[in-house]
């Protein structure tokens, strides 16, 4: 897969656009002096990336300038002429105005035009733009990436400066690490489908804890023994029955015996024991009360050593300095006493405050128990009995909920456990492939070794590639410059090595797949930014080595990046690979023939 042609409906306002099967080079020219000392020109040398990328069915990205300025744009249809492995085309055909939708076409002869072609003669016209993609994805047949759509890799081969800031990690992919290291893991060659199998589990076990939290909310941030509960809901149920009978039955002797059964065996025990605890925890309060009072140290060295000097008995400073030490070490510890003193008050507040309220409830309960059965009104009796019934059942239906809640959260649980074993096994193939491939000679050795060999020809040091798993069981990608002794330095840490690297890494990749299924052409906007001339020179060498191994190298810079001493017998640029000159001077020199929006 390489580009062949970029053309629109509108040839005066954006001339065609022919790639070269190797180097393809985009000169920006600073003609005008004003212009020399502005950082950005606008003349379209990076704008050209994005509108290959749109014709490659990017997603609509409304501060794009064909969407942003829509009005300017509006009119406009692209055309971008793709040349497949098997040597025959597909053009894609897409319009500003209606971006979901996309035309394709494949023909056997490269720079096509179809700007005027009749719907019937397209094989796909303006079909939907995930359909378009689909089948775009087919058709362009990258068997090397895995089943991955073409599409996650764009970004890797259309560098735009944004995408220079990490070697691995483009703008695009900036809040998902799912959605980028399982491809590029397959094509380092290792096993991608584990590790996309890995965020899968996670993101699983990331819903399934969710769901247990807000399943914990709705049971009130309790987490009731489910036994307990189903035993309560036995005994409320069977309560519920009686009580039912002696409504239908409208006999309330039973309920009598019930409810005498109530005072004596239930409330008056729980009375009588309550009341015991509140005696005992009272007694505790006064005496801890008590302690707190009392607990002082009344012993004074000062004073001690006073007293020894009128009764004539020497008291040295050393052992003055002992009694100060051992009041000290009394005090601490006294201090100390008194911490656990004050929270054990604390905490017979809590139990005396917890029993009074209890037993309010229990003699509210037992107040209401005697008046049914000093009652002598049936009429009463069966109003009573049935508001109970009521607020049984409604007890009843609050317990059957929270016995479902339960349910589902131990169910839930069970998931959890099982989702967590899965993951660890998951993580343990992944530390088992990644050990493997790093001992066999495979695609990640190779493209190791490409990369180190663009780096060192380009700066004379040595890089290093590394994948490895990092504490939470995800693959983690580097990219270092090595000093003369073979560590690693900060030197990639910089925004002009940090470039080089993504261009040696972008090269590499397609090197070591330049026999399979796998795009040949990449794009980089910028390369000689902020590199010294000899820096650009070697690199230009480098560049001119892929092109030769059948890689399409599309290069975007201004001319003040060229070197400033150039071999006269070697020109840096030949005129044929400059497939585009834009200049400032006026709107012809733009890409798009039109005034700066």
């Amino acid at each position: 897969m390489k580009l062949s042609k970029l053309y629109t409906n509108m040839p005066d306002r954006f001339a065609a656009v022919t790639f070269r099967p190797g180097l393809n080079v985009v000169l920006a020219e600073i003609r005008l002096p004003e212009n020399r000392a502005k950082d950005t020109h606008n003349l379209g040398k990076t704008l050209l990336g994005r509108v290959i990328d749109f014709c490659l069915l990017s997603r609509k990205d409304r501060q794009f300038s064909l969407f942003k300025h829509k009005e300017l744009f509006k009119d406009f249809v692209f055309f971008l002429e793709i040349a497949l492995i098997d040597g025959s085309f597909v053009t894609v055909r897409r319009e500003v105005a209606e971006p979901s939708k996309a035309s394709l076409k494949r023909h056997l002869e490269r720079h096509q035009d179809y700007v005027v072609l009749s719907e019937t003669a397209w094989d796909h016209h303006r079909i939907a733009f995930d359909k378009a993609k689909e089948i775009l994805d087919g058709t362009l047949d990258l068997r090397d990436l895995g089943g991955w759509s073409y599409r996650k890799l764009a970004g890797y081969l259309l560098r735009s400066q944004d995408d220079f800031r990490d070697v691995y990690q483009l703008r695009q992919f900036a809040s998902s690490h799912s959605a980028w290291k399982p491809m590029l893991a397959h094509l380092l060659g290792f096993d991608g489908s584990i590790v996309e199998q890995h965020y899968a589990k996670e993101e699983e076990l990331d819903a399934r804890q969710n769901e247990e939290k807000v399943i914990k909310r709705e049971l009130g941030g309790t987490d009731a023994d489910w036994t307990m509960v189903e035993g309560k809901l036995l005994l409320k149920e069977r309560d519920a029955q009686k009580k039912q009978t002696f409504v239908d039955s409208f006999d309330f002797r039973r309920a009598d015996k019930e409810k005498t059964k109530i005072i004596v065996e239930e409330l008056d025990g729980e009375i009588a024991r309550l009341n015991q605890d509140r005696y005992s925890l009272s007694l505790s309060r006064t005496r801890l009360t008590a302690s707190l009072a009392d607990d002082v140290i009344l012993f004074d060295p000062s004073k001690a050593q006073a007293l020894f000097a009128e009764s004539g008995v020497l008291f040295a400073g050393q052992i003055k300095k002992d009694f100060e030490q051992l009041v000290s070490f009394n005090r601490a510890i006294a201090d100390e006493r008194r911490e656990y003193l004050k929270e054990e008050l604390a905490e017979v507040g809590r139990d005396l405050q917890r029993i009074n309220g209890e037993l309010s409830r229990l003699g509210k309960r037992r107040k209401d128990e005697l008046a049914f059965l000093a009652s002598s009104d049936v009429f009463a009796k069966y109003k009573q009995l049935s508001g109970e019934l009521v607020t049984l059942r409604a007890d009843i239906d609050s317990l059957r909920r929270q016995l479902a809640g339960l349910s589902r959260l131990r169910d839930l649980r069970n998931s959890i456990r099982a989702l967590v074993d899965e993951k660890a096994q998951v993580e343990a193939e992944m530390d088992r492939d990644v050990r493997l491939q790093h001992e066999k000679r495979n695609a990640f050795e190779t493209t190791r070794v490409f990369f180190n060999q663009v780096v060192e020809d380009v700066i004379d040091r040595k890089a290093l590639l590394g994948v490895s798993l990092n504490q939470r069981g995800h693959l983690e990608f580097k990219a270092e410059i090595l000093d003369d002794s073979g560590n690693t330095t900060s030197a990639d840490a910089g925004h002009t090595y940090r470039k080089l690297l993504c261009v040696a890494f972008d090269l590499a990749i397609a090197r070591a797949h330049i026999q399979g299924r796998y795009p040949r052409f990449v794009f980089h906007d910028g390369v000689f930014e902020s590199l010294d001339d000899r820096k650009k020179l070697n690199l230009m060498s480098v560049i001119r080595e892929h092109c030769a191994l059948g890689i399409q190298h599309i290069i975007t810079l201004i001319d003040s990046d060229l070197p400033a001493a150039i071999l006269p017998d070697e020109p840096f640029f030949h005129d044929s690979e400059i497939i585009l000159r834009l200049h400032d001077e006026d709107e012809s020199g733009r890409l798009f023939k039109m005034a700066a929006w």
